[in-house]
């Protein structure tokens, strides 16, 4: 989304008495002292959330409300897809428009490239939840082969410890199991790395700056690896 300009700048939203509720309330306290230690988080995360910024939070949260609705702003992190880590100020990514599209015009590219037939696979780093065959995503709108429960989804896994794995958005050309797929954008998530930082928080935190003061500058310090190759061993 960020390379072909799919971004928004969360300053220029004016946040609705909805969203106030949800970065002043929802995040301090729901989250806070009931959802965080139900689903098991960090005791760092846990404290972040129990200090919500409310003007950034109440701003990013009308972001996600536009964007995606009420259930997917209920989310604590990456609500309706939105991602604001690795970009600078109060820019956030939307979420990828026509992904299956995108991954399969890459493909047709690289075969007539090099001749060579590949799987292209658009993953993001936001968790699905697996039980057995069962995969459950929060993300909206999933591929075949997950169950988009939203919320619903972060909590039933993250609370249960079901097997977490980075989400596949898109696949061109993948003709194996929704099983091996997930093992494979969990490879390339842990390969790739998280950029500046797993969250906001821990982005801010390592360039020493506020939520919303991370520049370009600063963001190019960092080595990105927004492509990784995998290759079956048999």
């Amino acid at each position: 989304s960020t390379a072909s300009g799919n971004i928004i700048d969360e300053s220029f939203f004016k946040p609705s008495l909805t969203a106030r509720f949800l970065a002043r309330f929802w995040m301090r306290v729901v989250w806070g002292y009931l959802l965080a230690p139900l689903c098991r988080l960090k005791p760092e995360t846990v404290a972040r959330l129990r200090d919500y910024p409310v003007e950034e939070g109440a701003r990013h949260k009308e972001a996600a409300l536009r964007v995606s609705g009420l259930l997917q702003a209920l989310r604590a992190f990456s609500e309706g897809g939105l991602d604001v880590v690795n970009l600078p100020y109060s820019y956030a990514a939307l979420p990828l428009r026509d992904a299956s599209k995108i991954a399969d015009h890459i493909r047709r590219r690289i075969l007539k490239e090099t001749g060579r037939s590949v799987a292209v696979v658009i993953s993001d780093s936001d968790k699905t939840f697996s039980i057995g065959p069962i995969h459950l995503c929060s993300r909206p709108n999933p591929m075949k082969g997950l169950v988009g429960l939203g919320l619903l989804a972060y909590i039933i896994g993250a609370s249960l410890r079901f097997k977490a794995r980075a989400t596949p958005v898109a696949a061109s050309g993948w003709t194996g199991s929704m099983d091996e797929l997930l093992d494979i954008c969990e490879v390339a998530d842990r390969v790739r790395g998280y950029g500046a930082g797993r969250n906001i928080w821990e982005a801010a935190r390592r360039f020493g700056v506020g939520l919303t003061s991370i520049s370009w500058e600063l963001l190019g310090r960092i080595p990105h690896y927004p492509v990784v190759l995998v290759r079956r061993v048999r």
